[in-house]
């Protein structure tokens, strides 16, 4: 899955350091076994500098090395972390169940997300039983508008808060499907909010195609979205109506149990 390229964030007196240890952290999150090599090519940090923040992260166990290859992955202690973060959030609590539905009916990945920033967050994720399927990692932080997570949560937001958010984040070109005209995206937002679900042309990864719907609380305000992905290959085979049908009746279930 293609990862966002921009983050807009608040500037905080005294936070340097600290974004340098979250970077790093997040560069070896995003890669498999990164190896220093990999890191200065994944952060604009000197070799040092890496050094000594991989040695501080290690040393607090959220970061194991693999001393004979020379790569670094998460430590158990991030590990634990994140799924005390998982439990603890009532979305995916409540919604676990209702999603693996989905992925029995579908017979596809299905993905949970959430807003982070200006972005969508991965907090669940259940694989399609087939060989051939998405690769996606729970934690990942996908784009707005070329994910359907992105689009289904950006289309049920109300027309002042949305024209906000896309006054802020940049239209990158993930693939060549992706949308980056403003007016385009706009319309494709209005098409989403009246038929009730967002799709995914391959415009956040090529051979991928996705349906997303929003998770609605009680004043009506998205607070989460349910995506299920499909492989190019096996589109054109799939009851597309099923599928609609289906992740629209999923989130408002959801809905109606928060």
């Amino acid at each position: 899955m293609s990862q966002a390229t921009h983050r807009t964030k608040p500037h905080v007196q005294g936070t340097a350091s600290f974004s340098k240890f979250m970077n790093v952290l997040q560069a070896i999150a995003d890669s498999s076994d990164a190896d220093i090599a990999q890191l200065c090519k994944m952060v604009p940090y000197p070799r040092p500098t890496i050094y000594r923040l991989v040695s501080a992260l290690i040393a607090e166990d959220l970061v194991v090395e693999d001393k004979d290859r020379g790569t670094f992955k998460l430590g158990t202690r991030l590990i634990s972390l994140a799924m005390r973060a998982r439990e603890g959030h009532d979305l995916s609590s409540i919604a676990h169940r209702h999603i693996a539905e989905l992925r029995d009916i579908t017979g596809e990945t299905v993905h949970l997300a959430v807003p982070s920033g200006l972005e969508m967050a991965y907090i669940d994720k259940l694989e399609s039983p087939q060989t051939v399927r998405m690769v996606s990692r729970i934690g990942t932080r996908v784009t707005l508008h070329s994910t359907s997570v992105g689009k289904a949560y950006l289309a049920a937001l109300d027309s002042a808060v949305r024209d906000d958010i896309l006054s802020r984040i940049q239209l990158i070109r993930q693939t060549k499907h992706s949308i980056t005209d403003p007016e385009r995206l706009k319309a494709e937002l209005d098409e989403t909010r009246r038929r009730g679900f967002s799709i995914d042309q391959e415009e956040n990864e090529l051979d991928i195609h996705c349906f997303g719907a929003a998770i609605l609380d009680r004043d009506g305000q998205p607070v989460g979205c349910v995506s299920v992905s499909v492989p190019k290959y096996r589109y054109a085979a799939i009851d597309t109506s099923l599928f609609q049908n289906a992740i629209r009746e999923t989130v408002n279930t959801i809905s109606e149990s928060l």
